[in-house]
């Protein structure tokens, strides 16, 4: 935790068992006010499920998870959601029989704080203005593109009026230059005061938009750090990565 930032949302041992699978094993770290956090690892080590766990889409089996202080294990998704955590999907999930401006109007409706119809429209174009799609508001989601429909998640998210955002894989499947148009909007959505906590296998995107990073490997929690410290670790390079070419990508 860095400066006089306080801290906002804590996991503490979160666990959890699915049949014979241990996915996530006594998982600990806490995210400051403000802070842009990594979870990294390779796939199957359990990222996902530590997101699903914050939100509310799965029960831990054993473990705890704070939002400024208070307890909110137990509590159900729609109740989290009204207490300020949003998250976005690795694979989007618009409302496909709705507009890009319903889809984000939808989510206004039924977030964190209601608002009237009138202002939640404004909102929604505004929020759309954001993440660079107002000139396709009233398209169908199903007709924007994987880029386009990753932004409109990322508006349905903010929609709610999150104090937390949860994101899962937001860049994967973008090129270089989609990538850094993302990075630029991710770092704008912080400034507004909303804390982040990223999933993602791009290693240069995590170096230059993360404060910290967890790395997980087989649901377990091995480093914690800065980027330039815990990406440059030899147990990391090896264990997650293996080959030359990602070896070059870890120490770019």
């Amino acid at each position: 935790m860095s400066g006089d930032r306080q801290r906002l949302l804590a996991a503490e041992g979160l666990t959890k068992t699915f049949g014979g699978l241990r996915a996530v094993i006594d998982v600990s770290f806490t995210v400051a006010e403000g802070e842009i956090l990594g979870l990294v690892g390779p796939n199957g080590s359990g990222k996902t499920t530590v997101l699903n766990l914050i939100a509310g889409a799965l029960r831990t089996d054993a473990g705890r998870v704070r939002l400024a202080g208070r307890d909110i294990t137990r509590l159900p998704p729609s109740t989290r959601t009204r207490l300020g955590i949003a998250r976005t999907f690795q694979l989007v999930r618009p409302l496909r029989n709705l507009s890009a401006a319903d889809n984000v109007l939808v989510a206004r409706l039924y977030g964190r704080e209601r608002a009237d119809f009138s202002a939640a429209r404004s909102d929604s174009l505004r929020l759309l203005d954001l993440v660079g799609l107002r000139g396709k508001a009233q398209m169908l989601a199903t007709r924007l593109t994987l880029t386009e429909r990753k932004r409109l998640e990322i508006a349905r998210a903010l929609a709610t009026q999150p104090i937390v955002l949860l994101l899962d894989e937001p860049l994967s499947g973008l090129n270089p230059t989609e990538v850094d148009t993302a990075l630029s909007l991710l770092r704008t959505i912080r400034k507004v005061g909303i804390t982040l906590v990223i999933v993602e296998h791009n290693v240069r995107a995590v170096r230059a938009l993360c404060d910290r990073v967890v790395v997980l490997n087989s649901g377990r929690r091995v480093v914690e750090g800065t980027p330039g410290e815990a990406l440059s670790r030899p147990e990391v390079i090896e264990v997650y990565l293996g080959t030359r070419s990602a070896r070059a990508g870890f120490d770019a």
